[in-house]
């Protein structure tokens, strides 16, 4: 008897948790398409070939929200499994330098505090991001 499993496929993400001058975070809403259409997250995205986290983080905010922003320390790495997707998401802290967001890929953009987390419906997998966040800044 063969049994063959399927593993889901793997995606490594470069998160990113935006500060603005007010403590403010910035957060999105997926387009209402997909498997986890309609939730909030932080924003960030798939990490290209040569690239390093850091760069990654950058080019996808540029691409995704249309500002500028400085990558600063590393917050948390989570590997989660989804049952169609394994994710390993690196988390950096990160400065809005310049640009007022726009939601390119996205179908909304929020700033809110730490606290007003809680008011979002997120992802599985950003559930600990918000643990490390409060752990670290409250």
């Amino acid at each position: 008897m063969n049994e063959t499993t399927s593993l889901p496929p793997h995606k490594i993400i470069g998160v990113a948790v935006i500060w603005n001058d007010k403590r403010q975070i910035l957060i999105d809403r997926r387009l209402p398409k997909g498997v986890m259409g309609g939730l909030w997250e932080f924003p960030g995205g798939k990490i290209e070939p040569g690239e390093t986290i850091e760069d990654c983080i950058q080019r996808e905010i540029y691409e995704e929200l249309a500002i500028v922003i400085e990558v600063g320390e590393h917050l948390i790495t989570i590997d989660h499994t989804y049952t169609h997707l394994r994710v390993t998401l690196t988390v950096h802290n990160c400065r809005h330098i310049t640009g007022i967001p726009q939601p390119i890929e996205c179908a909304e953009i929020r700033w809110v505090s730490l606290d007003e987390l809680e008011q979002f419906a997120f992802p599985e997998a950003n559930v600990d991001i918000i643990k490390a966040l409060r752990e670290a800044f409250m």
